[in-house]
């Protein structure tokens, strides 16, 4: 029961999240030997592997999944300890600005462990573009911005987030026709950039068959089956088809998400909002 202690949990979870045991390292501030060391005498007192280690990655065993269920709980609980004595007092508004894709995928969770820590902290939650959300952070309608990198807008890097074309395969085969029909966000955006420039550059005809700035329309046309659809990774929904260079679609740039902060967001409920977001996103 000793070899449960937290410090080695976090490095579990960094395991787990990262996949790699040199970038878990550097998450949790300590040399990749140590986090080594530390997972095989864990291992050892429980007499279980918890992760299948290969050449390039490292991935939990199912009693690896099991732990990290606790381990979880048991690093939250640590951290709303901690909060609970050190910040019982924080208290104030916090206006953070997000585009769709992300409000619906990543933020719901966060923002829940947040209020659960600092329930004295008000938050609201502005949904739109990156590129809308740049003015707003520079004059400080808006404190935080959890957004793609775009002109005007920068901010701490959180990540690369993967893109993909989303389709309803049981609609039928719709990547297969030419042109192409896709559903995207309206011009400014990134992510819609991004997926034009894939498609020219692979020489493949395409036709517009819906813009919208919400995430919403444009998985309506994908579940309808009238287009296919550019999307960050994280907000698929689980029932569409990720389609790649086995339908015969090119690989898009990633977004780039950022962190950004307005001048007025200097004091504490802004800054622990953001150590929490970063804290989140990063894994």
């Amino acid at each position: 029961m000793k070899a449960l202690d937290l410090d080695v949990l976090a490095m579990i979870v960094a395991v787990a999240d990262t996949g790699n045991i040199s970038r878990a390292a550097e998450l949790v501030h300590r040399s990749q030997s140590a986090v080594s060391m530390q997972i095989k005498t864990l291992e050892g007192a429980l007499g279980k592997p918890l992760f299948v280690r290969r050449p390039r990655s490292v991935t939990p065993t199912q009693d690896g999944e099991t732990l990290l269920v606790y381990a979880r709980r048991m690093l939250a609980l640590r951290e709303e300890a901690w909060a609970a004595v050190v910040r019982p007092d924080v208290t104030g508004r916090v206006v953070i600005g997000v585009p769709d894709d992300y409000a619906s995928s990543l933020l719901p969770s966060i923002l829940k462990k947040f209020s659960a820590t600092y329930p004295k902290v008000e938050i609201q939650v502005v949904g739109l573009p990156s590129v809308q959300l740049a003015p707003l952070v520079k004059d400080g309608s808006v404190d935080l911005a959890c957004a793609t990198r775009v002109k005007g807008l920068s901010g701490e890097f959180i990540r690369f987030e993967p893109m993909v074309w989303a389709a309803n395969a049981s609609a039928g085969e719709l990547w297969r026709e030419r042109p192409l029909p896709i559903a995207v966000f309206l011009p400014g955006s990134v992510a819609r950039e991004n997926a034009i420039r894939s498609l020219e550059q692979a020489k493949i005809p395409y036709r517009t068959s819906y813009e919208s700035p919400s995430i919403l329309g444009l998985l309506s046309m994908v579940e309808a089956g009238l287009a296919v659809a550019p999307l960050a990774r994280c907000a698929v929904p689980a029932h569409f088809a990720l389609l790649d260079a086995a339908q015969g679609l090119p690989d898009i740039d990633p977004l780039e998400m950022i962190l950004a902060r307005s001048t007025k967001s200097r004091r504490p409920p802004c800054d622990f909002l953001a150590e929490k977001i970063m804290a989140e996103l990063r894994r």
